[in-house]
């Protein structure tokens, strides 16, 4: 049972209009009360807002409104105190400070959704979508991770684990009170393609967990080739802003230069590395060894040609090395005299210096990860890589439990699978989850949060 009372400033700290800071727990109005020069808190109405002064050993700290929501019908189910103080790092501070001196404690990174998750108010696929609204970065990811506050991931999970218990249920009484004199019977004409039809829904949702991943988490994209073919010119390009240094100097680029772009919904997190050579320089080598570490990591692959060099030794070991990457090969500086011929998949041709054929990329790269339309009103997506890897462990048990029925196991061996099957689904919800996972989870989020 939780009994504090915690604290936190909720605000992003920094200069602004107003800060926040949290109060969630049974002493939360009491406390606050000790420090409010206002109406007297533990009598007005929950849901209330009020204006009055923070004061401390008879000192004015600020001029604050105070929001109380008593409990249950809060966020965390238990009292909770809002305090609206200007902006700024240090009264806000001084505010969280005095708090903690009358009794609260200092709040952990995502303490107050923890606590809302263990007293029943949300499930855990609900507090991972409270992250996952603050983090959206396009209208298709803010849309989904409201579907997932929402509650959708949850019904779904819930109606899978309602089919797999069906099924358990149904070996259970047959075990009990066997309607069947011959297992094998039960096993492959009742059992079997109940565990199979299954199979299919989770197949549907792990194809469309690409999708999902996709507006959620962004397409990590490597900006590649040989020194002075226009890498950075394409960063920028693509970024709207001259964030990589351009110069005609080979290996400008030492390093990583990363940026952000918004592509019909889709996050592309750019990555603009060293070019690719044989050198000497030890700081370039090392900007080189980086460049091959990301091309391993990336999701997509944008590789630049120059227009005017044929292809080199270097290019040939890129394009070998790049050959199974999701991969579009960027011909650059078509503004200059033609002289590279080419032939090959996924090739489009633009001026980086004068921004032409960059809409032509934006348009190839959304075929390439949206192959139709994406339809977040009338499906539910699974995005979270843990829930994605949840159900990847669902479906080997259920095929487990598929082979254990073939291979003619007895039906209790088959019933072991199944709710492995049932309990892995239980963890995406929360409803199995150990102690250890509940804290590395929320031990991500952010303070006050």
């Amino acid at each position: 049972m939780i009994t504090d009372t915690i604290a936190q400033i909720s605000s992003a700290l920094g200069q602004g209009a107003i800060s926040i800071v949290r109060l969630s727990g049974k002493d939360s109005i009491a406390i606050a009360n000790k420090l409010f020069k206002g109406p007297d808190l533990s009598t007005v109405k929950s849901h209330t807002v009020h204006y009055g002064h923070i004061f401390y050993n008879s000192k004015n700290i600020d001029e604050v409104l105070i929001t109380v929501f008593k409990a249950p019908k809060t966020f965390t189910t238990e009292d909770i105190v809002e305090i609206h103080c200007h902006g700024g790092v240090y009264v806000a501070n001084k505010i969280l400070e005095v708090l903690l001196f009358e009794g609260a404690r200092s709040a952990n990174p995502g303490e107050f959704t923890e606590r809302a998750f263990l007293n029943g108010r949300i499930d855990l696929t609900q507090a991972e979508a409270v992250m996952d609204i603050i983090n959206a970065k396009s209208d298709l990811s803010l849309t989904l991770a409201n579907k997932g506050l929402d509650g959708d991931i949850y019904k779904l999970v819930v109606d899978l684990r309602t089919d797999l218990l069906n099924i358990i249920a149904h070996i259970e009484v047959n075990i009990d009170y066997p309607e069947y004199e011959d297992v094998i019977e039960l096993s492959n004409s009742i059992i079997k393609p109940r565990i199979e039809k299954l199979l299919t829904k989770i197949n549907d949702l792990l194809e469309k967990a690409s999708y999902g991943k996709v507006i959620r988490d962004g397409v990590k994209t490597a900006i590649i080739g040989k020194p002075n073919v226009g890498k950075s010119s394409l960063l920028n390009a693509l970024l709207r802003e001259d964030k990589a240094i351009v110069t005609e100097i080979k290996g400008t680029t030492r390093d990583i230069v990363e940026g952000s772009i918004n592509i019909g919904g889709i996050i592309l997190n750019l990555i603009d590395t060293a070019g690719i050579r044989e050198s000497d320089d030890f700081i370039e080598r090392i900007g080189i060894d980086k460049a091959k570490s990301v091309i391993n990591e990336a999701e997509l692959i944008l590789f630049v040609l120059d227009n005017n060099q044929t292809l080199s030794e270097d290019d040939e070991k890129l394009l070998e090395l790049t050959k199974e990457k999701k991969r579009i090969i960027i011909i650059n500086k078509t503004d200059l005299d033609k002289e590279l011929y080419h032939n090959f998949d996924h090739t489009i041709a633009v001026s980086a210096l004068h921004k032409t054929g960059i809409e032509d990329i934006e348009l190839m790269i959304k075929q390439m990860f949206f192959s139709g339309e994406v339809n977040l009103t009338d499906l539910t997506y699974i995005s979270n890589a843990r829930h994605i890897g949840k159900l990847k462990e669902t479906k080997e048990s259920l095929v487990d439990s598929i082979k254990a029925i073939k291979d003619s196991l007895p039906i209790d061996m088959v019933e072991i699978d199944l709710k492995n099957a049932w309990s892995t689904l239980g963890e995406i919800i929360g409803d199995t989850s150990s102690t250890s996972l509940l804290d590395e989870l929320f031990s991500k989020f952010c303070l006050g949060k």
